[in-house]
Protein backbone atom coordinates (compact mmCIF):
# COMPACT_ATOMS: atom_id res chain seq x y z
CA UNK A 1 0.00 0.00 0.00
CA UNK A 2 2.82 2.36 0.92
CA UNK A 3 4.64 1.56 -2.33
CA UNK A 4 1.48 2.27 -4.29
CA UNK A 5 1.07 5.62 -2.52
CA UNK A 6 4.72 6.50 -3.23
CA UNK A 7 4.28 5.64 -6.90
CA UNK A 8 1.13 7.74 -7.15
CA UNK A 9 2.91 10.67 -5.49
CA UNK A 10 5.84 10.35 -7.90
CA UNK A 11 3.47 10.32 -10.87
CA UNK A 12 1.68 13.38 -9.51
CA UNK A 13 4.98 15.26 -9.17
CA UNK A 14 5.95 14.25 -12.69
CA UNK A 15 2.63 15.48 -14.03
CA UNK A 16 2.92 18.70 -12.04
CA UNK A 17 6.40 19.31 -13.45
CA UNK A 18 5.09 18.84 -16.97
CA UNK A 19 2.11 21.14 -16.45
CA UNK A 20 4.25 23.83 -14.78
CA UNK A 21 6.64 23.75 -17.75
CA UNK A 22 3.72 23.95 -20.18
CA UNK A 23 2.48 27.04 -18.33
CA UNK A 24 6.02 28.47 -18.33
CA UNK A 25 5.83 28.59 -14.55
CA UNK A 26 8.56 26.17 -13.38
CA UNK A 27 8.59 27.64 -9.88
CA UNK A 28 5.17 26.10 -9.25
CA UNK A 29 6.76 22.66 -8.91
CA UNK A 30 9.15 23.86 -6.21
CA UNK A 31 6.45 25.75 -4.32
CA UNK A 32 4.05 22.81 -4.47
CA UNK A 33 6.67 20.44 -3.10
CA UNK A 34 7.79 22.84 -0.39
CA UNK A 35 4.25 23.54 0.82
CA UNK A 36 2.79 20.04 0.55
CA UNK A 37 3.85 18.70 3.97
CA UNK A 38 2.91 21.96 5.69
CA UNK A 39 -0.51 21.89 4.03
CA UNK A 40 -1.15 18.35 5.24
CA UNK A 41 0.01 19.10 8.78
CA UNK A 42 -2.03 22.30 8.97
CA UNK A 43 -5.12 20.70 7.50
CA UNK A 44 -5.38 23.09 4.56
CA UNK A 45 -8.21 22.63 2.10
CA UNK A 46 -7.33 21.94 -1.53
CA UNK A 47 -8.32 25.52 -2.36
CA UNK A 48 -6.02 26.98 0.32
CA UNK A 49 -3.11 24.87 -0.87
CA UNK A 50 -3.63 25.85 -4.50
CA UNK A 51 -3.94 29.54 -3.59
CA UNK A 52 -0.69 29.38 -1.60
CA UNK A 53 1.21 27.74 -4.45
CA UNK A 54 -0.06 30.24 -7.02
CA UNK A 55 0.63 33.14 -4.66
CA UNK A 56 4.32 32.13 -4.56
CA UNK A 57 4.42 32.00 -8.34
CA UNK A 58 2.84 35.43 -8.73
CA UNK A 59 5.20 36.96 -6.17
CA UNK A 60 8.23 35.43 -7.89
CA UNK A 61 7.09 36.66 -11.29
CA UNK A 62 6.49 40.13 -9.92
CA UNK A 63 9.96 40.26 -8.38
CA UNK A 64 11.54 38.98 -11.58
CA UNK A 65 9.64 41.51 -13.69
CA UNK A 66 10.67 44.33 -11.39
CA UNK A 67 14.34 43.42 -11.79
CA UNK A 68 13.98 43.45 -15.56
CA UNK A 69 12.30 46.87 -15.44
CA UNK A 70 15.01 48.23 -13.12
CA UNK A 71 17.77 47.02 -15.44
CA UNK A 72 16.03 48.56 -18.46
CA UNK A 73 15.50 51.92 -16.76
CA UNK A 74 19.07 53.16 -17.24
CA UNK A 75 19.43 54.21 -13.62
CA UNK A 76 22.88 55.59 -12.71
CA UNK A 77 23.06 53.31 -9.67
CA UNK A 78 20.72 51.10 -7.66
CA UNK A 79 20.13 53.38 -4.71
CA UNK A 80 16.98 52.49 -2.83
CA UNK A 81 14.94 54.76 -0.58
CA UNK A 82 15.92 52.57 2.39
CA UNK A 83 19.55 53.61 1.86
CA UNK A 84 18.80 57.35 1.91
CA UNK A 85 20.23 59.48 4.73
CA UNK A 86 16.97 60.79 6.16
CA UNK A 87 18.73 62.53 9.05
CA UNK A 88 20.30 64.90 6.52
CA UNK A 89 16.92 65.75 4.96
CA UNK A 90 14.26 65.50 7.70
CA UNK A 91 12.00 68.03 5.94
CA UNK A 92 11.10 65.59 3.12
CA UNK A 93 10.95 62.47 5.26
CA UNK A 94 7.16 62.59 5.62
CA UNK A 95 6.48 63.18 1.92
CA UNK A 96 8.48 60.36 0.36
CA UNK A 97 6.63 57.28 1.72
CA UNK A 98 3.40 58.37 0.05
CA UNK A 99 5.27 58.82 -3.23
CA UNK A 100 6.95 55.44 -2.85
CA UNK A 101 3.49 53.83 -2.72
CA UNK A 102 3.13 54.70 -6.42
CA UNK A 103 -0.14 56.57 -6.02
CA UNK A 104 1.23 59.60 -7.87
CA UNK A 105 1.84 57.42 -10.94
CA UNK A 106 -1.77 56.28 -11.08
CA UNK A 107 -2.80 59.94 -11.07
CA UNK A 108 -0.18 61.00 -13.67
CA UNK A 109 1.29 63.41 -11.13
CA UNK A 110 4.86 64.70 -11.23
CA UNK A 111 7.56 64.98 -8.61
CA UNK A 112 10.06 67.85 -8.57
CA UNK A 113 13.17 67.67 -6.39
CA UNK A 114 14.88 71.01 -5.87
CA UNK A 115 18.07 71.69 -3.94
CA UNK A 116 21.80 72.34 -4.03
CA UNK A 117 24.20 69.76 -5.48
CA UNK A 118 24.95 66.79 -3.27
CA UNK A 119 21.80 66.90 -1.16
CA UNK A 120 20.34 63.62 -2.45
CA UNK A 121 18.04 64.62 -5.31
CA UNK A 122 19.30 61.96 -7.71
CA UNK A 123 19.26 59.34 -4.95
CA UNK A 124 15.62 60.08 -4.18
CA UNK A 125 14.69 60.13 -7.87
CA UNK A 126 16.43 56.79 -8.37
CA UNK A 127 14.80 55.29 -5.28
CA UNK A 128 11.35 56.38 -6.47
CA UNK A 129 12.14 54.91 -9.87
CA UNK A 130 13.02 51.55 -8.29
CA UNK A 131 9.82 51.66 -6.24
CA UNK A 132 7.83 52.40 -9.41
CA UNK A 133 9.40 49.39 -11.13
CA UNK A 134 8.33 47.19 -8.23
CA UNK A 135 4.80 48.52 -8.67
CA UNK A 136 4.81 47.32 -12.27
CA UNK A 137 5.64 50.57 -14.08
CA UNK A 138 8.19 50.96 -16.86
CA UNK A 139 10.80 53.59 -16.01
CA UNK A 140 13.41 55.53 -18.00
CA UNK A 141 16.18 57.68 -16.50
CA UNK A 142 18.45 60.23 -18.20
CA UNK A 143 19.84 63.68 -17.57
CA UNK A 144 18.09 66.68 -19.11
CA UNK A 145 20.91 67.02 -21.64
CA UNK A 146 20.65 63.35 -22.60
CA UNK A 147 16.89 63.65 -23.06
CA UNK A 148 17.33 66.65 -25.37
CA UNK A 149 19.97 64.78 -27.38
CA UNK A 150 17.62 61.83 -27.75
CA UNK A 151 14.74 64.04 -28.87
CA UNK A 152 16.97 66.00 -31.26
CA UNK A 153 18.04 62.76 -32.97
CA UNK A 154 14.40 61.72 -33.32
CA UNK A 155 13.53 65.15 -34.72
CA UNK A 156 16.30 64.98 -37.33
CA UNK A 157 15.09 61.53 -38.35
CA UNK A 158 11.53 62.83 -38.75
CA UNK A 159 10.13 60.60 -36.01
CA UNK A 160 9.75 62.98 -33.07
CA UNK A 161 5.95 62.50 -32.77
CA UNK A 162 6.45 58.72 -32.81
CA UNK A 163 9.17 58.96 -30.16
CA UNK A 164 7.03 61.12 -27.87
CA UNK A 165 4.13 58.68 -28.28
CA UNK A 166 6.41 55.76 -27.47
CA UNK A 167 7.75 57.49 -24.37
CA UNK A 168 4.21 58.03 -23.12
CA UNK A 169 3.95 54.28 -22.68
CA UNK A 170 6.43 54.56 -19.82
CA UNK A 171 4.71 55.16 -16.52
CA UNK A 172 7.65 57.22 -15.26
CA UNK A 173 10.37 59.25 -16.91
CA UNK A 174 13.10 60.70 -14.71
CA UNK A 175 14.87 63.88 -15.87
CA UNK A 176 17.97 64.55 -13.81
CA UNK A 177 20.02 67.75 -13.58
CA UNK A 178 17.65 70.31 -15.07
CA UNK A 179 19.54 73.59 -14.95
CA UNK A 180 23.10 72.33 -14.82
CA UNK A 181 23.64 73.41 -18.45
CA UNK A 182 21.67 76.08 -20.37
CA UNK A 183 19.69 75.02 -23.44
CA UNK A 184 19.65 76.63 -26.86
CA UNK A 185 16.20 77.58 -28.13
CA UNK A 186 15.74 74.45 -30.25
CA UNK A 187 16.71 72.25 -27.31
CA UNK A 188 14.36 74.14 -25.00
CA UNK A 189 11.49 73.64 -27.46
CA UNK A 190 12.19 69.90 -27.65
CA UNK A 191 12.22 69.64 -23.88
CA UNK A 192 8.95 71.55 -23.71
CA UNK A 193 7.40 69.03 -26.11
CA UNK A 194 8.48 66.17 -23.86
CA UNK A 195 6.83 67.84 -20.87
CA UNK A 196 3.68 68.71 -22.82
CA UNK A 197 3.30 65.21 -24.25
CA UNK A 198 3.18 63.73 -20.76
CA UNK A 199 0.98 66.39 -19.18
CA UNK A 200 -1.96 64.64 -17.47
CA UNK A 201 -1.01 61.38 -19.22
CA UNK A 202 2.08 60.04 -17.45
CA UNK A 203 4.46 61.07 -14.69
CA UNK A 204 7.77 62.89 -14.62
CA UNK A 205 10.36 63.20 -11.89
CA UNK A 206 12.64 66.20 -12.37
CA UNK A 207 15.65 67.20 -10.30
CA UNK A 208 17.19 70.66 -10.39
CA UNK A 209 19.76 72.67 -8.48
CA UNK A 210 17.82 75.85 -9.31
CA UNK A 211 14.54 77.26 -7.99
CA UNK A 212 11.82 77.75 -10.59
CA UNK A 213 12.71 81.43 -10.80
CA UNK A 214 16.04 80.44 -12.35
CA UNK A 215 14.62 78.20 -15.08
CA UNK A 216 14.06 81.08 -17.51
CA UNK A 217 17.82 81.54 -17.85
CA UNK A 218 18.29 77.80 -18.39
CA UNK A 219 15.77 77.59 -21.23
CA UNK A 220 16.65 80.97 -22.70
CA UNK A 221 13.04 82.08 -22.84
CA UNK A 222 10.91 83.17 -19.91
CA UNK A 223 7.67 82.36 -21.76
CA UNK A 224 8.76 78.80 -22.58
CA UNK A 225 10.02 78.28 -19.02
CA UNK A 226 6.77 79.63 -17.54
CA UNK A 227 4.62 77.39 -19.77
CA UNK A 228 6.73 74.37 -18.90
CA UNK A 229 6.71 75.03 -15.16
CA UNK A 230 2.93 75.53 -15.34
CA UNK A 231 2.48 72.04 -16.81
CA UNK A 232 5.01 70.39 -14.52
CA UNK A 233 3.69 71.89 -11.28
CA UNK A 234 -0.05 71.78 -12.01
CA UNK A 235 -0.20 68.18 -10.75
CA UNK A 236 2.99 67.78 -8.76
CA UNK A 237 4.65 67.27 -5.42
CA UNK A 238 7.56 69.68 -5.01
CA UNK A 239 10.21 68.63 -2.49
CA UNK A 240 12.93 71.06 -1.47
CA UNK A 241 16.18 69.63 -0.16
CA UNK A 242 18.56 71.81 1.82
CA UNK A 243 22.03 71.82 3.28
CA UNK A 244 25.58 71.30 2.14
CA UNK A 245 26.73 68.59 -0.24
CA UNK A 246 27.28 65.22 1.40
CA UNK A 247 30.28 64.83 -0.93
CA UNK A 248 31.99 67.73 0.83
CA UNK A 249 31.37 66.58 4.37
CA UNK A 250 34.48 66.71 6.51
CA UNK A 251 36.33 68.53 3.72
CA UNK A 252 36.23 71.96 5.33
CA UNK A 253 33.98 73.36 2.57
CA UNK A 254 30.61 74.60 3.75
CA UNK A 255 29.06 76.07 0.61
CA UNK A 256 29.19 75.93 -3.16
CA UNK A 257 28.48 78.78 -5.61
CA UNK A 258 25.19 77.17 -6.71
CA UNK A 259 24.01 77.05 -3.09
CA UNK A 260 24.56 80.76 -2.69
CA UNK A 261 22.83 81.41 -6.00
CA UNK A 262 19.83 79.37 -4.90
CA UNK A 263 19.55 81.15 -1.57
CA UNK A 264 19.69 84.53 -3.32
CA UNK A 265 17.06 83.45 -5.89
CA UNK A 266 14.69 82.38 -3.13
Amino acid sequence: MAAKTTTAAAEAVKQLTYLAAALKAPRITEAASRLADHARDAGWTHEEYLAAVLEREVAARSASGAQLRIRAAGLPARKSLEEFDWDAQPAVRQQVPALASGAFLAEARNVVLLGPPGTGKTHLATGLGIAAAHHGHRVLFATATEWVTRLAEAHRAGRLPHELTRLRRYGLIIVDEVGYLPFEQDAANLFFQLVSSRYEHASLILTSNLPFSGWGAVFGDQAVAAAMIDRVVHHADVLTLKGASYRLRNRGIDTLPSIKTQETAH
